[in-house]
């Protein structure tokens, strides 16, 4: 009797990371908890979709938060995610089924603390990723101050890390440099340039994936940098 190998299974590609974003956006749409959508998304090959589905949802709640959400809100969505030619419609299906409404943004917040307990640079990077969405159609609304406050409250950052934040981002004044560092002009020198130098650690690209930063968001890392080291760099002229 002629013996025949056993036919291997084909193998099923992996879901792309938009793929399985719109998959849990839809979940969440239909109405299953945040937490079980949320508990999926535990495991450490899967904390970048955990943290795209967060800068999707909010950003695209934020976006609403000023009544409309415009073509260079999407494209700002686009910068901080690259999107590869052949997933553009599940991109399209992700921020389309994101930015149903504002309703429960502040559950999702609270729930994303909860998943990035003990992970403040994480969190941080979040609301980093909101400012540069929010400020994409050149103004800051009121409503969206009122909204990344909240989120920044909810997620535990301190006033002056917000501040710091919202200096590099929101262009309605020349930025501070102390604030952009996070420091005071009556810190110790010493002291600045430790806040500087470890900005820039926490800001380098290896570090920013090490802690979950998907690679398509770290465009907004480049700008980042750009801040930190031009507040260096006046801070040092005035001194």
């Amino acid at each position: 009797m002629q013996m025949h190998a056993p036919r291997r299974a084909a193998r099923v590609p992996p879901m792309s990371i938009w793929t399985r974003i719109a998959d849990a956006l839809a979940a969440l749409a239909k109405g299953e908890p945040l937490s079980q959508v949320f508990s999926r998304l535990r495991t450490d090959p899967e904390r970048s979709v955990g943290f795209a589905i967060a800068v999707i949802a909010l950003g695209a709640k934020m976006a609403k938060a000023d009544g409309h959400v415009t073509r260079s809100e999407v494209t700002a969505f686009r910068e901080v995610f690259h999107i590869p030619p052949a997933e553009e419609a599940n991109a399209a299906r992700v921020f389309n089924l994101a930015r149903q409404d504002v309703a429960g943004f502040e559950a999702y917040a609270e729930q994303i603390a909860r998943m990035l307990h003990g992970r403040p640079e994480i969190l941080a990077d979040l609301v980093e990723g909101l400012f540069h969405i929010a400020m994409a159609d050149g103004g800051f609304h009121p409503n969206e101050e009122i909204f990344l406050t909240r989120v920044a409250e909810i997620f535990g950052l301190t006033p002056r890390e917000f501040n710091r934040i919202r200096a590099r981002l929101v262009c309605d004044s020349e930025p501070d440099p102390y604030d952009v560092l996070g420091v005071s002009p009556e810190d110790d020198p010493a002291e600045i340039r430790t806040a500087w130098r470890e900005l820039v650690r926490q800001t380098h690209p290896d570090q920013m994936i090490a802690r979950g930063v998907p690679p398509e968001a770290l465009k907004l890392a480049e700008k980042r940098m750009v801040a930190i080291n031009r507040a260096w760099e006046q801070i040092q002229a005035g001194a």
